[in-house]
């Protein structure tokens, strides 16, 4: 079996959890996902079989929505309800004063500090094993773009509900403390749902609960249908076989853009390959 499986995954559950249930299912060891969630967050986690593991590097830098849950008044270690209460301010923001922060300092290109509790490698090891250990840790700042970061519902005095969309690399977490603190209080995240990563959305999705062989061979996206967004090139099978043995060979096509293509000998999908100054070299082969 090969391609995507999109999971909605649940809470408690680590995104390698869902890859090992998967594996058992299709007795498959080529199993993986493309972008994890943290075990507190739920929605959509993509899941490659096979051959379709290749494709990682490509959905590397897709957008992400996410609903996400914000309570002002309290930041904890973690910055969710995993951790310990750090900070507290009675000052809650009302939703002009948070829609103002936000469109002022938390739209398009920003620095963000991953929190300490991360997967963040630190010499080598994870910044939040370091910091379980108490070690004083100090995360650079990063560069991720914010598009849209939305208030869709007031749930209490202190707890709001946004639509967020943003680049990959994005934590909500550091949102949401960051959101605080430019409010004159602090806040913490609640609760997080991912509904869009890349192409693959949560109304396409299969519950955990519900995964099983029959469920899963129905629902699988084939490659063609997750890489339906490139263009393609089709070469005849000479052609393939110079370039797959390593021969530098111009297309004789028109030409083309500098930029990456599904490349396709005769009808069968063989691979994804860069094309520059005509020239294709396929980086990864899909058979």
């Amino acid at each position: 079996m090969i391609g995507v499986i999109v999971v909605n995954k649940p809470k408690n559950i680590s995104s390698n959890g869902v890859v090992v249930k998967i594996k058992k299912i299709l007795n498959e060891k080529k199993v993986g996902h493309l972008g994890t969630l943290d075990p507190l967050a739920q929605g959509v986690l993509p899941i490659c079989v096979g051959r379709a593991t290749r494709i990682f590097n490509y959905f590397l830098n897709k957008r992400k929505t996410y609903i996400a849950t914000f309570e002002f008044g309290k930041q904890t270690d973690t910055l969710d309800l995993e951790g310990d209460i750090i900070q507290t301010s009675s000052y809650i923001p009302n939703v002009n004063e948070i829609k103002n922060v936000i469109k002022k300092n938390l739209l398009g290109k920003i620095l963000q500090t991953p929190p300490i509790y991360s997967s963040k490698k630190i010499n080598g090891k994870n910044a939040y094993q370091l910091a379980r250990k108490g070690e004083d840790i100090q995360l650079k700042s990063c560069c991720v773009e914010i598009f849209s970061f939305n208030i869709i519902e007031k749930i209490s005095n202190s707890i709001y509900r946004f639509e967020i969309e943003c680049s990959a690399g994005t934590y909500i977490r550091s949102l949401a403390r960051d959101l605080g603190h430019l409010c004159n209080s602090c806040a913490t995240m609640i609760d997080l749902i991912r509904i869009k990563s890349g192409p693959f959305n949560i109304n396409n999705s299969i519950n955990f609960e519900d995964l099983s062989f029959e469920n899963i061979q129905k629902n699988i996206l084939g490659l063609e249908e997750v890489l339906k967004d490139f263009d393609k090139i089709t070469v005849n099978t000479t052609t393939y076989q110079k370039i797959r043995n390593g021969i530098k060979f111009e297309l004789s096509l028109p030409k083309l853009q500098d930029k990456e293509y599904l490349v396709y000998c005769e009808n069968d999908l063989v691979g994804i390959g860069k094309v520059k100054n005509n020239y294709l070299k396929i980086n990864t082969y899909l058979v």
